[in-house]
């Protein structure tokens, strides 16, 4: 077990969290005094269990709307919080909006962001022409008919390490400050095609980069989306790529098709 022991302060131990939630209740995952996040109401209900102030890390900075399935955080709480019972106590406190799944020791220098090697997003379209009202805080709804196959083809420009300047939300810097690099390394991407239980068009795409730039999902998957309309066409994909300029891509996708789904770490944290 590792501890770090002060006079002033109960011995802590690095934990870990896996965490699940709903993104409409919430404005984002980070912190922010002013609204409802999901790292805010975290750190609250951490900081009463533990009856000290708990500092969290997310392994995603997720945009508000956007939900999670496998969220990671990771904290030091004082060693007496009993990690078995953390989950249902956490989840009670914070419902309905989030759910702890587990809770357990990490090693001391485990960070849930820097310590990740890869994150896993997933988005869900709805390709119909009535929209579901059961369906529509976790997908986006799409009324053109979309090919498939052409906008699995307009992914292959997009694996491998590249600027994906086109894809981004650039960050203010201040004007004496280096603009941040934008490059990144994309793993894989997967559409796939489902029926949901009432018979509607359901497709999935799945994307899994070592990190991705602010709103760079949701800006891949509402260009790809303008591909399969027939607005674009997949040849142009490896041009929008190289023109670094936002303006060359397509639409951004709303934010509630989008879920952190997974974050891949080294053995054996998970």
């Amino acid at each position: 077990m590792s501890t770090s022991i002060s006079l002033n302060e109960p011995a802590r131990r690095r934990v870990r969290l896996l965490v699940a939630y709903e993104g409409s209740h919430f404005h984002g995952f980070a912190v922010n005094n002013d609204v409802r996040t999901v790292a805010g109401e975290l750190r609250a209900a951490l900081s009463t269990i533990s009856r000290t102030a708990i500092d969290i890390t997310g392994a995603g900075r997720t945009d508000a709307g956007v939900h999670a399935w496998g969220q990671v955080v990771s904290c030091d709480l004082p060693v007496e919080v009993d990690l078995d019972s953390l989950p249902r106590r956490l989840t009670k406190m914070c419902a309905p909006g989030i759910v702890v799944r587990e809770a357990a020791e990490a090693e001391p220098d485990f960070d849930a962001r820097f310590s990740a090697l890869w994150r896993h997003y997933r988005y869900s379209i709805l390709a119909t022409p009535e929209p579901d009202p059961f369906l529509a805080a976790t997908t986006w709804h799409v009324v053109d008919p979309l090919n498939l196959a052409l906008m699995q083809m307009a992914c292959d420009p997009l694996i491998g390490e590249h600027d994906f300047s086109s894809f981004c939300r650039r960050p203010k810097v201040a004007a004496d400050e280096p603009e941040p690099s934008m490059v990144r390394r994309l793993i894989a991407t997967e559409w796939t095609e489902l029926e949901t239980e009432r018979g509607a068009r359901l497709l999935r795409f799945e994307i899994r980069a070592t990190a991705f730039c602010h709103q760079m999902v949701r800006s891949i998957v509402g260009t790809l989306v303008d591909v399969g309309s027939g607005r674009l066409t997949p040849g142009q994909m490896t041009g929008i790529l190289r023109a670094r300029q936002r303006t060359a891509a397509g639409q951004v996708a709303p934010p509630q098709g989008l879920c952190l789904w997974e974050v891949g770490y080294p053995p054996p944290v998970f």
